[in-house]
């Protein structure tokens, strides 16, 4: 699953056109990427052997996203779901990433090569895919082994992309602390936020944003999840103490371009899938870093080589997590 070029892959299977099983198992698994306020960014697009994922502008947020950097990551974790999808219906992949200049939408295209047989693994990621929800609750108690987290972060590895097991929870605690009180005091951020947060998901029909009860309240970390007008923001002093007992990863790119952000979006779905097979969950967060304040500051207490791109909690579940809305696989295919 390497980023090639689609003359690279001499073998293709371009003469063979999607049966609709296949293109709704395609659909299926880019509808259950993570996404940022659960807007769904994406469109697919499938040709014979091939399957491109197209980034929609439809779903600016000019407050939560004015730059649209988690866009373009939430289409960067729909493009492991896609490939495993590929595979598992028993081809190759090779994808080339925003292969044409005279498209800029079209974030990626996986096509599907010569015939393979999905592994053990390839079914273990796979059935991970639909398993993957944004924890934004608190943890079990039990620690997670240094060695999972190795493991996972070396067989998720993607070009480009640098992840770091933070344990400096003192700065980042201030870091989080800064970043929660400054967006919930912005006006125009909260009421971006009410548009997509759902009251009741039953009679909700569109099929994107968050769930109410998948915000953070008082007895959740702030940070955990998108920070709204009634979240309880604790001192640093108490945050720096819950950061000590849990595993916070900092995923980070040496530039800060549409294909970092891209291939960051790629690698924190790839390790997310990791430990969801592993039997763990996770909740990802990037609202602190659009502050300039918050990515100098981590940039500095953590002497990262390049640019902060998003964070990661992970943890055992103590409880399950909202399931939040899908879009339908004909709006997918169909726009």
């Amino acid at each position: 699953m390497e980023d090639l070029t689609l003359e690279e892959d001499g073998m293709r299977r371009g003469s063979t056109d999607w049966s609709p099983s296949e293109a709704e198992a395609l659909a299926t698994a880019v509808l259950n990427a993570p996404s940022v306020l659960n807007t769904q960014p994406w469109l697919l697009e499938l040709d014979r052997g091939e399957a491109s994922l197209v980034e929609r502008r439809d779903t600016w947020l000019p407050f939560n996203d004015p730059y649209g950097r988690d866009r373009t990551i939430s289409c960067g974790a729909a493009v492991p779901n896609l490939e495993l999808a590929v595979r598992v219906l028993g081809f190759e992949t090779a994808t080339a990433l925003l292969p044409d200049p005279g498209r800029p939408e079209l974030v990626a295209r996986v096509a599907a090569g010569t015939p393979h047989e999905p592994d053990t693994d390839d079914w273990r990621t796979y059935s991970a895919i639909t398993r993957r929800r944004s924890h934004r609750l608190p943890f079990a108690e039990a620690e997670v082994p240094a060695e999972l987290v190795t493991t996972v972060l070396r067989h998720a590895a993607v070009d480009g992309v640098s992840v770091r097991h933070v344990r400096e929870v003192d700065a980042l605690a201030a870091a989080l602390e800064y970043a929660a009180l400054a967006q919930q005091h912005d006006g125009d951020r909260q009421r971006e936020l009410a548009v997509w947060t759902i009251q009741d998901l039953q009679y909700h029909r569109h099929g994107v944003g968050l769930p109410r009860t998948a915000l953070p309240s008082s007895a959740t970390l702030p940070w955990a999840g998108t920070v709204n007008r009634l979240t309880t923001v604790p001192d640093r002093v108490t945050l720096a103490r819950w950061l000590s007992r849990e595993t916070v990863l900092l995923f980070h790119t040496a530039d800060d371009t549409r294909l970092d952000h891209l291939r960051a979006g790629m690698a924190m779905q790839r390790v997310w899938l990791g430990f969801v097979s592993a039997g763990l969950v996770a909740a990802v967060q990037t609202q602190p870093l659009h502050l300039t304040q918050v990515r100098e500051q981590l940039v500095e207490a953590l002497a990262l080589p390049g640019s902060p791109q998003l964070l990661m909690r992970v943890g055992y579940s103590a409880g399950p997590a909202p399931v939040s809305p899908r879009r339908s696989a004909f709006e997918l295919l169909h726009g």
